[in-house]
């Protein structure tokens, strides 16, 4: 081949950039690379083996050394690597791990404590700045001994770069995008057992709970497989989806400046359809902001999610325990702990007030979080019947959320001596023409917030055709319920309405009793998949 000296020149540089690529592949593919939650700050759990995990090239030694602790392991045909610290007691002192390899990654201002994480949709997702006084809170929020890592939603699904989050210490600054209730839910949890706290915030407003589960769950069930049979759809619609979105969005734009030069009220945003939103399709948030932090050791997780599944409450009845199952599976097949602690914040009160005992879905959502706690082991309701808001489905009072889950927390997982929530419904006997319910959680016992007799129990028969009905306490954990119009009853509901007018039934914590319904009779979801 004859060449110019122009063209020789060209081919060796070629060569060199493609030998100079082919080498730093080779480095790269060489290194120990580490997922980005074990990272400077971080905060490892007390009391429990801590995994230590990442990548290798195959057959390469890896070493991890901390605390007193020196681990040696091997890299697999497929790269991973793993190895477990023994069990440590909480340590405030920043800490260095060196992770050692073909290279050495030096890691710093590790501590030793309670690591939770929170999960969940919108209310979740809400930060201090939306809630009450949460200005005020975040000018305040100086909490060297909580450490943050807040779980960046368009870096997991990939619509930016960058690592999917950092640990940092609390501050006002790396608050400010945190979950307002996870915070208060921290600043209980450190203040009460004063050792560092790590809090791990994976939420994604408008959320759905199939997105959050692992797609082999899904797929199990007649029932959870049109969730997945979406994703197909979706896709083959999404062009066309797409374009009529950014032509009504385009005409919502000059119809918002029109108004707003006539000072008057602007039309509605257009909604994103379904077809374009990737965090509600089967299995992508679980994929994409859950499956990365596994197995990291976590005491426990919140999750306080729902809403967006209104439409189908019965089938959210069969989908949450099986997605509290589907993580702890996960997490205990991949080497984490297994049956870790699960709190279920329940939907609050919304909506107006009906003057009549009603069938509605939100009520029934509440229904399947309350029934997933009393059936799937090492799980909690916390209940916020009493702090939402008719008109506003983000409530700002997130300070009583947070409260709530720190007290079910200190209670039932760190054996601190006190009720962890309000009453919880266990059984129900008829009783001639009245219906006898017995309770759990009652502490030195039943009684009503304002002294008066229990309120929002609605009676039915056979018909089910719901009344009011009138209620009293018979003992420490016993309410007996009858209804004038209903001589022969079957079933009780309890604070069933979206917003209840006054649910006053509690125990010495003063925290509402965890609306119930006695019977099974259809939602008005039945079917719907």
């Amino acid at each position: 081949m004859n060449l110019t000296k122009k063209s020789f020149h060209q081919l060796t540089y070629k060569l060199t950039v493609v030998i100079l690529f082919s080498l730093l592949a080779c480095s790269v593919k060489a290194a120990v690379i580490l997922p980005d939650i074990i990272a400077d700050n971080m905060v490892l759990q007390r009391n429990k083996p801590v995994p230590i995990w990442g990548t290798a090239s195959p057959g390469e030694e890896v070493t991890v050394t901390f605390a007193g602790q020196t681990l040696k392991t091997t890299a697999k045909e497929d790269r991973k690597w793993m190895v477990k610290l023994k069990a440590m007691p909480a340590n405030a002192n920043p800490q260095k791990m060196i992770i050692k390899g073909k290279n050495t990654i030096e890691l710093s201002g590790i501590v030793i404590g309670e690591v939770w994480l929170l999960t969940g949709q919108s209310n979740m997702q809400l930060i201090l700045s939306s809630t009450t006084d949460g200005e005020e809170t975040i000018a305040s929020a100086y909490k060297p001994n909580i450490h943050l890592f807040n779980v960046d939603r368009k870096i997991a699904f990939h619509h930016k770069r960058g690592n999917l989050a950092n640990w940092e210490k609390c501050t006002p600054l790396s608050v400010e995008e945190f979950s307002a209730a996870g915070y208060y839910f921290g600043v209980d949890l450190q203040e009460a057992l004063n050792i560092p706290i790590g809090l791990i915030n994976a939420s994604f407003g408008g959320s759905q709970v199939e997105a959050w589960m692992p797609e082999e769950y899904l797929l199990a069930s007649e029932d959870f497989k049109p969730c997945v049979d979406r994703t197909a759809l979706w896709a083959a619609e999404r062009p066309e989806v797409q374009a009529k979105y950014d032509s009504d969005m385009e005409a919502w734009k000059k119809a918002a400046e029109e108004a707003e030069k006539n000072n008057t009220k602007a039309p509605r945003q257009p909604r994103v359809p379904d077809a374009l939103r990737d965090y509600r399709i089967a299995a992508s948030i679980y994929n994409n902001m859950i499956e990365p932090l596994i197995p990291y050791t976590i005491q426990g997780a919140f999750w306080y999610q729902g809403e967006s599944n209104e439409e189908r409450a019965e089938q959210y009845g069969m989908l949450l325990p099986v997605f509290v199952v589907s993580w702890r599976d996960k997490w205990k097949a991949n080497g984490g702990i297994k049956d870790f602690p699960f709190g279920i914040i329940q939907l609050p009160n919304y909506r107006d007030i009906e003057p009549e005992p009603v069938d509605n879905t939100w009520a029934h959502i509440r229904e399947a979080q309350r029934r997933t706690v009393t059936k799937t082991k090492n799980t909690a309701l916390i209940v916020t019947i009493d702090i939402g808001e008719a008109h506003d489905i983000h409530p700002h009072n997130k300070l009583d959320v947070g409260k709530r889950m720190a007290r079910w927390a200190l209670a039932d997982v760190y054996g601190k001596e006190m009720v962890a929530t309000g009453p919880m419904f266990k059984k129900a006997k008829v009783k001639g023409d009245k219906i006898e319910l017995l309770f759990d959680v009652v502490g030195e016992g039943l009684k009503t917030k304002d002294g008066h007799a229990p309120m929002e129990f609605a009676i039915a028969g056979a018909d089910k055709k719901w009344y009011w009905a009138k209620a009293k306490i018979t003992g420490k954990n016993k309410v007996e319920v009858w209804g004038d119009e209903v001589p022969n009853p079957v079933a009780v509901r309890y604070a069933f309405n979206s917003n209840p007018k006054n649910p006053n039934l509690t125990n010495e914590s003063g925290l509402p009793a965890a609306p119930f319904r006695t019977d099974n009779w259809p939602d008005p979801t039945a079917g719907k998949r």
